[in-house]
C-alpha cells in the first residue's frame, strides 16, 4: 500500500512539474508588450522675422480653426518694405506704359526743331569757313583762323547728324527689345510687392491647422529670434501610440493592422490601427528595456487610436500596445 501510495506521489508531482514546464513555455512564447507613449502630430509655427510681439489672441490649451490668429508680430518695418516695393512696382507700370504709348508728338516736335537749328548753324559755319578760306589766299589773315572756322564747321556737322539720327529713332518708334525689358523689370517688381505682402501678413500668426494649442514659448513684448517656435500645436482627428516592437514581431505585422492599447490611468483599452512602421531598426528606447529586449534592436511603430474618448486624452501617457491577436497585413474590423 505504501509503495502505491509513493507511485501515486511521484506521478503527481510529475505531471505538475511539466504542467509547469508548459506554462512557462507558453509565457517565453507569448508576444512581449510593445511600450510607448501617447502623442498628437505637432506642428510648430517659426518666425520669420525678428519683430516685438504686440497681442497674442489665445491661450495655450485652447482649440483653434485653420486660419484663427493667434499672436501679432510688430509690422512697422515691414510695412515700409511693402511701400516702397509697391512704389517699384508702379514706376515700371508707368516705365512700361510710356513705351508702348511711343513718342509723344510734343517730343517729336521738339526734336525736328533742334534739327533745324543745328542744320542753321551747320549753314552759318559753311559760309563762315567759306569767307575765311577767300581771304586766306589773298594773305589777309592766319591760317589759324581759317582752321578755327573748319574746326567750326565740322562741329555744327556733327551736330546736325546728332539731331537728325534723334528725330530719326523717334520716328521710328521704340523697339521690341526695349518693351521686352520693361516688361522684365514690371514681373520683378511685382514679384517683390507679392514677396513683401507675404512677410507681413505672416506677422499675424495664424493657425494653419485645426488643433489644440499645445505652447506658446513667448509673451507680449519678447522679441523672438529670426526662426524660433511661436507657437505649437497639436493636431490631427486621433492621437497615436508611439511603440516599438521587437524584431520577433516585426516579420508578422504591416501598416493596417489592428492592436489594442492600453493608456496609463485609462482603465479601457482602445482599439488601434497601425499606422506606419519603420524598416530600419532603431535602439529600444530605456524605458521598453525588458529582459533580454535589452540587447536587441526595435522598429518603431504608430498606433492611431479610434473612438470619441480618445480625443480627449492628453500628448505624452504611458501606454501599451498588444498586437498579438493581429496578422500581417490585418485589415478587419
Amino acid at each position: 500500500m505504501r509503495e502505491r501510495l509513493d507511485r501515486s506521489g511521484r506521478r503527481a508531482r510529475f505531471f505538475a512539474l511539466a504542467a509547469a514546464t508548459f506554462a512557462a513555455g507558453c509565457a517565453e512564447r507569448q508576444p512581449p508588450q510593445l511600450l510607448g507613449t501617447l502623442e498628437w502630430d505637432r506642428v510648430a509655427v517659426a518666425a520669420e522675422a525678428s519683430e516685438p510681439i504686440l497681442s497674442v489672441a489665445v491661450a495655450e490649451g485652447a482649440r483653434v480653426k485653420f486660419g484663427d490668429l493667434i499672436l501679432s508680430l510688430d509690422p512697422r518695418r515691414s510695412d515700409a518694405e511693402l511701400a516702397q516695393a509697391q512704389a517699384e512696382q508702379r514706376r515700371a507700370e508707368a516705365a512700361l506704359a510710356e513705351l508702348r504709348h511711343g513718342t509723344r508728338i510734343e517730343t517729336i516736335d521738339a526734336a525736328r526743331a533742334t534739327l533745324a537749328g543745328a542744320d542753321s548753324t551747320r549753314a552759318n559755319a559753311q559760309r563762315e569757313r567759306d569767307r575765311l578760306a577767300e581771304i586766306r589766299k589773298r594773305g589777309l589773315i592766319a591760317q589759324a583762323d581759317l582752321d578755327n572756322a573748319e574746326t567750326a564747321l565740322r562741329t555744327a556737322s556733327a551736330s546736325t547728324n546728332a539731331a537728325r539720327a534723334n528725330l530719326t529713332e523717334l520716328l521710328n518708334g521704340t523697339r521690341i527689345e526695349d518693351i521686352e525689358q520693361a516688361e522684365a523689370a514690371l514681373a520683378a517688381a511685382r514679384a517683390a510687392a507679392e514677396h513683401a505682402a507675404l512677410v507681413r501678413a505672416r506677422l499675424d500668426v495664424r493657425a494653419p491647422r485645426d488643433g489644440e494649442v499645445d505652447a506658446l514659448p513667448f509673451k507680449v513684448g519678447d522679441q523672438p529670434p529670426l526662426g524660433a517656435p511661436l507657437v505649437s500645436l497639436l493636431a490631427g482627428a486621433a492621437p497615436y501610440a508611439r511603440v516599438y516592437m521587437p524584431a520577433s514581431q516585426r516579420a508578422a505585422l504591416a501598416e493596417g493592422a489592428h492592436c489594442r492599447v492600453h493608456v496609463q490611468g485609462v482603465a479601457e483599452a482602445f482599439d488601434a490601427i497601425l499606422r506606419t512602421l519603420r524598416s530600419d531598426p532603431a535602439f529600444t528606447p530605456y524605458y521598453a528595456l525588458t529582459g533580454e529586449d535589452a540587447s536587441r534592436l526595435a522598429y518603431r511603430a504608430e498606433l492611431v487610436l479610434s473612438g470619441e474618448a480618445a480625443t480627449k486624452l492628453p500628448a505624452g501617457l504611458p501606454a501599451q500596445a498588444d498586437c498579438s491577436g493581429a496578422g500581417r497585413g490585418g485589415h478587419g474590423g
